[in-house]
């Protein structure tokens, strides 16, 4: 199943300036209908498996991978609930290098932030989490002496590049519905990219939209 073929129709209002009148309509795919996996399936995480996406792999090459074809690449991206594939698949290791240095040029490795580190006491307490972002004249006391001591240099920096490579590595961890259950997914799938009767319906894959040039003399 391939998703766009799926898509369906919509009848629009030709603007083209070769139509032959103004009652000419084009038929388009419809991009604006979206659907999603079913709330059952959804809320239920024994459906879906936590997978990491490796580096230069796409959609298509993952659908591949746990689904044997290319075309369920829409079944990883709604079951990973992606929308914007620009935006919010990780780029490969080269392209998010590029991506980085078009951003930030020769500050590439300048200090972007400064986070802390861990910091336990000798009773493996935890005093200090790791990542908090801070100042960088961030200091804590020692609370086992907390009049004598400050704990040196509890912090680190993450350079601009790092601070990219962090946020591209943070898309990689997805769900992906499981494979023994594409099959309900592709069904429920057509069901909901069928059209409702209402004034626009013509038939189950195709709508009409208002033409202004009829409606509105």
């Amino acid at each position: 199943m391939s998703y766009f073929r799926e898509l369906p129709n919509l009848e629009y209002q030709s603007f083209l300036l070769d139509r032959r009148s103004s009652s000419d309509y084009l038929i388009v795919k419809n991009l604006f209908r979206r659907v999603k996996l079913r709330d059952d399936l959804q809320n239920v995480l024994t459906v879906f498996d936590k997978y990491q996406i490796k580096d230069g792999a796409r959609p298509e090459t993952v659908a591949k991978e746990i689904y044997g074809s290319t075309q369920y690449d829409w079944v990883v991206l709604i079951g990973a609930n992606i929308i914007n594939v620009r935006n919010e698949w990780p780029l490969s290791d080269r392209d998010i290098y590029r991506y980085a240095e078009s951003i930030y040029g020769k500050n590439l490795y300048n200090i972007h932030h400064y986070e802390t580190k861990e910091v336990r006491d000798s009773q493996d307490r935890l005093i200090l989490p790791k990542g908090k972002i801070v100042d960088s004249d961030f200091t804590i006391r020692n609370p086992e002496r907390p009049f004598e001591n400050i704990i040196p240099n509890p912090i680190v920096a993450i350079s601009n590049y790092d601070y990219e490579t962090r946020k591209n590595n943070d898309k990689r961890g997805i769900y992906i519905l499981k494979p023994k259950y594409l099959q309900q997914a592709i069904i429920d799938t057509r069901k909901g990219l069928i059209y409702d009767r209402s004034s626009q319906y013509v038939n189950d894959k195709l709508i009409r939209t208002e033409n202004t040039r009829v409606t509105m003399p």
